[in-house]
Order: structure tokens, then C-alpha cells, then sequence
């Protein structure tokens, strides 16, 4: 999914919160992530991330239902470690897990820190009116959610939510 190559376009993505863990079966990789905002204002969120070994900052403009504008640029590993030092705290720490279903990849974030216990399923699509099948283990749908943002995930961590 991710490369050392710049990425220009639209980001159309659907978040889900998963009923159980059957997908753990089914992962196909695994890469641990750190990544922090340098700004979080919903206009637009300037991130960056330790994805793997790689280094990564992304610029996504403010949500239109599904779709925004994401621009995404490889830069040097030291670089995004000491973006990191200067991000908005806290940053978050999760291990993304690869799970392909018929056509498509899933991508599940298993949040730690401050966000722990927080387990969020992300898929990318095409179009808004994409159709795609929902695996078992996919439960409800909170794309429309901001709690569920990233971004917002500092401002408010999963473990101070009231329950």
C-alpha cells in the first residue's frame, strides 16, 4: 500500500468498528505506527508517521462526506522521528494489520497508549458508490464519526471516552 513514491489525489475511505476478532487469522502483515499532527485544524491536518522503517508526511484537506484531497511524501526516516518530538501530544502508536477480503484490502489499526483498546478497520475505495462486501467480522460503521479521526484521537483519547 505504501511506498517511497509521492501520492497526489482523493482519499475515499469508510471506518468500521469490528464485532470480533476473527480477522486475527487472516492478517497478512503487520507495521507498526507512530504518528503525530503538526496541525490539526479541520481545514486541513498536516501528519507525520513512522510507517515500518519509512517516514512518511501526509497533507489531507478538510472531509466532503466521504472523500478529501491527500497529499503524501516520503521523507527520511531521522526526519519524521524528529517530527515526532515537536507533533501535538500525545501521538499515536498502533500496529496496522493487512487483511485482504475478495477485491479489496482492509486495513485494522490496533491502537496502544493512550488509545489503547481502541481497534478501528479502514478501507480505501475507488468511488463513494464503490461496492465492496462486508467480511463477518466488520461491525458497525463510524466513517461519519470524527471521534474516530486520527486527529481527534489527541484531542480526546479512546481511554478518556466515558464508556
Amino acid at each position: 500500500h505504501r511506498s517511497n513514491s509521492i501520492t497526489m489525489g482523493l482519499e475515499i475511505e469508510r471506518k468500521f468498528l469490528l464485532k470480533n476478532n476473527d480477522w486475527k487469522g487472516a492478517t497478512t502483515e503487520a507495521i507498526a505506527i507512530k504518528q503525530g499532527y503538526l496541525n490539526t485544524e479541520k481545514e486541513r491536518t498536516v501528519r507525520v508517521r513512522t510507517y515500518g522503517d519509512q517516514g512518511i508526511l501526509t497533507i489531507k484537506g478538510k472531509n466532503n462526506n466521504l472523500t478529501r484531497k491527500e497529499f503524501e511524501y516520503a521523507i527520511p526516516l531521522s526526519d519524521a522521528l524528529e517530527m515526532l518530538k515537536i507533533a501535538e501530544q500525545p501521538t499515536i502508536e498502533k500496529t496496522r494489520h493487512l487483511v485482504k477480503h475478495n477485491n479489496h484490502t482492509w486495513e485494522i489499526d490496533v491502537f496502544e497508549g493512550v488509545n489503547n483498546g481502541l481497534i478501528v478497520a479502514e478501507i480505501e475505495l475507488g468511488s463513494e458508490t464503490e461496492k465492496f462486501d462486508l467480511p463477518s467480522w466488520i461491525g458497525e460503521e463510524v466513517s461519519s464519526d470524527p471521534r474516530y479521526y486520527n486527529a481527534s484521537l489527541i484531542a480526546l483519547p479512546f481511554t478518556h471516552w466515558d464508556k
